[in-house]
C-alpha cells in the first residue's frame, strides 16, 4: 500500500484521546495542547504539531524517537517535533510524548497558523538549521551521557530526513494548507 502524499493528523486526534483510559493520568486534549504560536521552537518541522516553551525533562523521545528532539538557543533544552506523524502509531507516540511535557507546552494548531509561504521561508532557512544540528551533534556524539548520546542519533535522524523526504513532505503539506484537501498523486505540488 502506498503511504499518502500527505497524512491528516487532525482527522485521527479525536479518536487517540478518546480511545485512552480515563485513570485520572492521560490529560484532555485542551490540557495537553497549550503551547503558543509566538513561543515555538524554530527547530519544529512545519506541521500541525510543534513544541513551544516545552519542560526540559527530555522525555519524549522515550515515547518517540523518530519524532522528539531537544534543542534551544539558551542551552535550555526543550523539546520539539521533527517529524510530524504520518500514521496512527505515530500520532500516538507522539501524543504520548506530548503528554509527558509538565507545562504542556505542545500546540496542534499548526495548520491553523503555517501558510504555504511560512513553510517556504522556513525551508529556504535549512541551512541554519543543518549547522544548528552539526553543532549539537558534534557535542552530543561523544559525551559522558548516556541521553545526550542517544539524542545525537536523533540528531542524525533529523539530517538525513532534511536531505531526503522532508521536502517532499513539506510541499504535500503546502498543498494541503492551500487546498485543506490531501494532494492525490498526479496533483501539482507547490514548489518550495
Amino acid at each position: 500500500m502506498n503511504e499518502p502524499l500527505y497524512w491528516d493528523p487532525m482527522l485521527h486526534l479525536g479518536e487517540i484521546f478518546a480511545s485512552q483510559p480515563k485513570d485520572g493520568l492521560w490529560q484532555d486534549r485542551a490540557a495537553t495542547f497549550q503551547g503558543k504560536w509566538q513561543e515555538r521552537n524554530w527547530r519544529n518541522a512545519p506541521g500541525t504539531f510543534y513544541g513551544a516553551m516545552t519542560d526540559n525533562c527530555w522525555v519524549g523521545r522515550l515515547h518517540a524517537p523518530r519524532h522528539v528532539l531537544y534543542g534551544d538557543d539558551i542551552d535550555y533544552e526543550q523539546e520539539f517535533l521533527y517529524r510530524q506523524p504520518r500514521s496512527i502509531e505515530e500520532l500516538r507516540a507522539v501524543v504520548v510524548a506530548v503528554q509527558e511535557d509538565p507545562w504542556a507546552g505542545w500546540a496542534c494548531d499548526g495548520d491553523k497558523r503555517w501558510t504555504s509561504s511560512l513553510v517556504r521561508e522556513w525551508w529556504n532557512e535549512r541551512e541554519r538549521l543543518r549547522e544548528w544540528i552539526a553543532t549539537k551533534h558534534r557535542r552530543w556524539r561523544n559525551s559522558d551521557r548516556e541521553d545526550e548520546r542517544e539524542a545525537a542519533t536523533g540528531l542524525l535522524d533529523y539530517l538525513a530526513y532534511l536531505d531526503g523526504n522532508l521536502k517532499d513532505h513539506l510541499q504535500a503539506y503546502c498543498y494541503f494548507l492551500d487546498n485543506r484537501v490531501s494532494p492525490q498523486p498526479g496533483d501539482h505540488l507547490p514548489p518550495l
